[in-house]
């Protein structure tokens, strides 16, 4: 089976994370797409992180229902911070039969060359790169490496957050389990 990697803090996910997602489940030969839920990026700072039960929570609730989407919390089993490297090392041993493709934004595929054996991840694995908003590759010819136009929402989590935390409606920006349990347990505030 073809599974997409879309890893992510998701801190919260929204819709925008949604719609790429089912960007790539219909467009690209992936069956699958698992949604990783990162405990730690090791680029990123953890302080504003929801913690990471809530937060894979919350990508259960964003993909109820729908049998391409997976939330996956492979990465709370391994040690911190989380190396994309890792990670696929990992789900390759336990799930030999699969085939695992990573997806990832432009913006993420641009400081590839800073994440753990990059090299690896490039010669070893199909990658899925969808364009950002104000951030368009340039064309891709490697053949591993899929470049998709998928529908683009300028939203993004750290607004969300600010949103939460200001007393702003969320509506629309995530789903409605989504925003339901956000405000039903305080997350953000």
């Amino acid at each position: 089976m073809k599974i997409g990697l879309y890893f992510g803090s998701f801190n919260p996910i929204h819709i925008g994370h949604l719609i790429i997602a089912n960007h790539v489940a219909n467009y690209t030969d992936v069956h699958q797409v698992w949604f990783v839920v990162s405990p730690q990026n090791p680029l990123k700072p953890s302080s504003t992180l929801l913690n990471e039960y809530h937060r894979l929570h919350l990508v259960q609730k964003a993909i109820e229902g729908n049998d391409f989407f997976k939330a996956s919390d492979v990465e709370f089993k391994l040690p911190k911070p989380s190396y994309t490297i890792d990670t696929l090392t990992y789900l390759q041993e336990k799930y030999p039969t699969h085939q695992f493709s990573i997806v990832m934004g432009g913006d993420s595929f641009q400081n590839l060359k800073h994440w753990k054996n990059y090299e690896i991840l490039l010669k070893q694995y199909d990658i899925i790169v969808y364009n950002r908003p104000g951030n368009k590759l340039d064309q891709i010819s490697a053949k591993n490496i899929l470049q998709l136009d998928a529908p683009l929402l300028d939203i993004s989590a750290t607004d969300i957050r600010t949103r939460i935390r200001n007393g702003k409606s969320i509506q629309y920006l995530v789903s409605d389990k989504v925003k339901k349990e956000i405000e039903e347990n305080g997350y953000y505030k």
